[in-house]
Order: C-alpha cells, then structure tokens, then sequence
C-alpha cells in the first residue's frame, strides 16, 4: 500500500532499529535448527568378541565426551532414533510455521512473536536436563514448533514495514544471522562436547529476547486491515517522527483510506482457507509451497549430508555456514538485476547440477565443494523463495501464506535425514535423491507470476487478480479509450 510507505518512508532509523531487533531472534533459529549435528554426530564403538553390536559398547569418547546417541545408545537396530528425533523436531517446525502464521493473521504479529520467543527460551533450556530419550524428543518437537513461528512471524513484521525499494536487500539481509549463527554452531561445538550443556547453551544465549515484551511494535498494515485505525495512526507517526518524516494528517489520511479503499473492498479477514478457495491463489500457493519443500530438503539434506562426509566436522558445518552467507550476499545484487521468476528457477536448476555431480564423484575434498556449491545454490532458493512469497500473497492471509510454505519446507526437512541415510545402498542414492527435485521445482516456477516492484497486497481480491492475463476484449477496450483521450 503506497499510502504507509510514504507515511513512514521506504527505510530509516525506524527500520534499522526494527531490523536489529527482529534479526536477532534468526541466531536461536539457526542453533536449534542445526543442532542435530552435534546432538547426534556419527561415533565409533567397539563391542566385545568384535561383535558389530552389543548392549554395553565402548565408544569412542575421542571428539565428544556425551551424545544422545552415547547417552541411549542409538546404533545399530536403534539408530533410526537419532532421525526420529530430528523429524519429529522438524514436525515441531511445521506445526508451529502454520499455527503462528495463522495466530499472527487473527490476534496480531507482535503477540504471536512475543509467545514464540518465551516457548523457545523455556523449552530449549527445559530440554537440556531430560533424563531420557522420548521426554528430550517430545520437549524439542515442541521447542521446534516455537522455532517454527519466529521464522515466520519475524520475516512478516520486517516486509511489512520496508518499502518495496528496499525490500529485496532486507529480505536477503535477513537471512544472514541464520548463516551466522550456522558458523557459530561449529565453535559451540567444538568448545562444548557434552550434548546436554551444549543445549543449554545455545538456549541461554537467547534469554535477551524477553525484551521484545516491551520494545516489540505491531505491524501498522495489520492493524489497518484489521481496522484498528486509531492504532496504525499513532504507530505511524511515531514511526515518521523517528525517521524525520512529516506527521501532520496521518490520523485523516487513515481514516480516509478506511472509507475510501477498505470499505469497498469490504473488511473480509482472510485466512488459510481462502488459499485454497481461490483458484490463482491457490495455483500460487501449491507451487511456492512445493518450492520451499524442495530448498529444505536439499539444504538441510546436503548440509547433513556433508557434514558426515571425510573431513573434520566442525570445519565441514563451518564451511557449509560460510557458503550461506556468501549465498546470502550474492543475491542481493542479482535480486536487483533480475526478476525474481528467472532467479528462482536458475538457482533451482543450478542446484540440481551440483548435487547430481556429486553421484559421479569420488567422496573426499571434491565432493566436500561441490555440496557446498549445491548448499548454496539451495539457500539461495531459499532466500528468494521467503521475499518472493510475502509480495505474492495479500495482508489478509500474507503469515498463513509464509506459514504454510515454512510448513512444507518443514515437510522436506523431516524427510531429509532419511535420506541421507541411504549411503549404505550406494554412494551415488543419497545426492541422486536431493538433485532430482530442483528441476521439478524450477520447471513449476514458471507458472509464478512477477512480483518484482510491486506495492504488497492487501486484499483477497487483490491477490486473486494479481498475474492473471486480462481478458483481450478489456485489452481492446482499454486501447480504444487511451486513444479517445489522446
């Protein structure tokens, strides 16, 4: 809507501040979301009479000191324990991606990132002092679902407030405390080898973010829609008075844009039924929503998948850390060059190269790069999947929208430690099964419309119309009236 961008301005000291805060919430993001690395990394054993498994075996206490999988024993018939934790706390993910996004819609995006943010602190400190596997499962599948809405409802209140000039550099920007944080997680691990005070401190680090309770602001489109225009009014002015902007008239222009715009639309509160109700809506959100399945499942998947490879395993999550981030910085400027359709499916396709060449390579340094190459290209999906989404999609349902396709990457990211586990049924399953889906996803991408310089969405209505070819008889119509003027 160009009426609050020009209220607020397109980016100030507002936005940086808001940034700043927002952004910080990613680094718990990334500590909880690859912490199966160094909750569950691979260990050797030994048995007695050299049996391959046994109920008491030594392990090799060499790297780490204590591990789920030394602390329960989850080798042999029970190692798939380790991958149903991780996807149970994917599921965690996925549920709360959805369920926050739906909340934030209905009550509001700061109250639903404010209870996030409280569940992520109790729980991940909770989980640290669980005496036995299925309590530590449980409790972190729940800790997931809280991880799960402060992806969500954090990228939402950020797009919400940016002016589409700068949308496409905060949107990137965003992403780079997850990657940092990601390059931290290897320094965590290796100066803390025990896995329970490991969790605890990737949980205690976050306990600053209790101070979104009286510093986190509302987003002002959502109390527009919402038609809480006393509320966006004074938040807007406060808004332009940080950022130097005039503030004579907002309450008018508010109440103005209510009357005039608002209420021939009609105030109809959307949520994630009219996804699927609508069919361009839902056309859109099938294909952005398999495109995130995809970007999680190759990402997670490889960066899982590498960091089991030869080599040491703080260097390999470190360097796959720094690919992001690089990732991260190089989509900036092609954002600005190119459309979002092109960049989406030449990075899908670019990815399924590098992660199809893996199978034709030996493991060792060379298969190390070129899974980083894929990781790359993979989060840069990622990254343009998350900006592309917001502009796609109307106010209305905009946090149903991202929660439902965090939810299918969600989806990719439980099945993805399945997978690579099929190393032992050939070297070349594991890279053949992650790079077979970009290329699908890239070719369904062309169905998207452009959103590249668009003014966010307000209305279903809008979202509905938004892409579709008119009608030529209205083209015609159009021609022949420009003329008359002329």
């Amino acid at each position: 809507m160009p009426l609050i961008s020009s209220i607020m301005g397109n980016f100030g000291k507002y936005h940086l501040w808001l940034c700043f805060i927002i952004f910080m919430s990613k680094f718990g993001v990334a500590f909880h979301q690859m912490a199966i690395i160094f909750l569950a990394p691979p260990v050797s054993f030994t048995c007695p009479n050299n049996n391959e498994c046994c109920e008491r075996p030594v392990y090799n206490m060499t790297t780490f000191s204590k591990t789920i999988v030394t602390e329960w024993n989850l080798i042999c018939g029970r190692s798939w324990l380790k991958d149903l934790n991780q996807a149970l706390f994917q599921f965690g993910v996925l549920s709360g991606s959805l369920l926050f996004g739906v909340a934030s819609d209905r009550f509001g995006r700061r109250p639903a990132l404010i209870v996030a943010v409280v569940m992520e602190i109790f729980l991940g400190i909770m989980t640290s002092f669980l005496p036995d596997f299925w309590s530590f499962t449980i409790v972190r599948m729940i800790l997931g679902a809280s991880v799960g809405g402060i992806m969500v409802v954090g990228f939402v209140i950020v797009m919400e407030y940016v002016g589409n000039i700068y949308r496409d550099i905060v949107s990137s920007l965003f992403h780079v405390p997850f990657t940092v944080g990601h390059i931290f997680l290897g320094y965590f691990g290796y100066l803390i080898r025990d896995y329970s005070y490991f969790q605890l401190g990737i949980s205690v680090v976050n306990i600053f973010l209790f101070l979104y309770i009286c510093i986190l602001p509302e987003s002002p489109r959502w109390l527009l829609v919402m038609n809480k225009t006393a509320q966006a009014a004074k938040l807007l002015e406060n808004v332009a008075r940080i950022n130097n902007l005039s503030t004579e008239n907002i309450q008018q222009q508010m109440e103005l844009y209510q009357l005039k715009y608002v209420s021939e639309k009609g105030r109809k509160k959307g949520n994630i039924i009219d996804l699927f109700r609508n069919p361009n809506l839902r056309k859109n959100m099938i294909v952005m929503s398999f495109t995130w399945l995809v970007s999680s499942y190759c990402f997670y998947g490889v960066s899982h998948y590498i960091s089991h490879l030869t080599g040491d395993i703080y260097v390999n999550v470190i360097a796959s850390g720094s690919v992001c981030l690089l990732a991260c910085v190089t989509v900036i400027p092609l954002m600005k060059m190119t459309r979002r359709r092109p960049l989406i499916v030449a990075s899908n396709v670019l990815a399924s190269i590098s992660l199809l060449s893996i199978a034709l390579m030996p493991e060792g340094r060379g298969s190390i790069i070129v899974g980083c190459v894929g990781i790359f290209f993979s989060f840069m999906v990622f990254v343009v999947a998350y900006l592309y989404c917001s502009e796609m999609f109307p106010t209305v349902v905009r946090n149903a929208a991202i929660g439902f396709s965090s939810m299918m990457a969600r989806l990719g990211a439980m099945i993805a430690p399945f997978v690579v586990g099929f190393r032992p049924y050939g070297m070349w399953c594991a890279p053949v099964a992650f790079g077979i889906f970009p290329l699908i996803a890239a070719a369904l991408c062309l169905l998207l419309p452009e959103t590249k310089n668009c003014e966010l969405l307000m209305t279903i209505e809008e979202g509905e119309a938004f892409g579709k070819r008119p009608d030529r008889s209205m083209g015609r119509n159009a021609d022949v009236q420009m003329q008359e003027v002329t």
